[in-house]
């Protein structure tokens, strides 16, 4: 709320320098701004009495908005990249998914490691384990395992997450 939308008795103003200029009526406060040539700003409508500020509204909204895109720019999106394995893979081929992972957990992404059984593979789950093993023991120096593998229809998977 800028200047005349300020419907209170009284506020509590804060100069254009920062300076408390103390509790007045809104239209001394009004008058004050116009004074400055500036706007009288609603900054803190909850407080009792509300905090108003003499500031240029323009200039104001702009650094409010440059913050709110600073806050969106620190703000990252943790992703789940996938890595497919088979039973059977090779062990650089191993390596070659673990450079992947490594990579993903560099830039802060989750790791789902998925290994996937087709046809008679399925009949030799529980000692295909020890791929997912295999692939967790050669990350473990900047990886963890969020989630223990499990099986789940065709497929056994174990989430891996950034050490801290």
């Amino acid at each position: 709320m800028i200047n005349e939308q300020i419907r209170d008795r009284e506020v509590r103003l804060i100069g254009p320098d920062g300076e408390q200029l103390g509790i007045m009526s809104a239209k001394e406060a009004m008058f004050k701004a116009q004074e400055a040539g500036l706007d009288l700003v609603k900054i803190a409508p909850t407080a009792k009495p509300p905090v108003c500020k003499i500031i240029d509204y323009g200039k104001y909204r702009y650094e409010l908005a440059r913050k709110e895109k600073e806050a969106k720019k620190k703000q990252k999106t943790i992703e789940v990249k996938e890595v497919r394995l088979s039973p059977n893979i090779d062990t650089n081929d191993l390596n070659t998914k673990v450079n992947a992972a490594r990579k993903f957990l560099s830039k802060g992404n989750k790791v789902k490691v998925t290994l996937r059984f087709r046809g008679r593979e399925m009949a030799h789950m529980q000692s295909s384990k020890h791929v997912l093993d295999d692939f967790a023991e050669l990350l473990k120096d900047i990886a963890v395992v969020e989630k223990a593998p499990k099986v789940e229809g065709r497929s056994m998977t174990m989430f891996l997450t950034e050490k801290r």
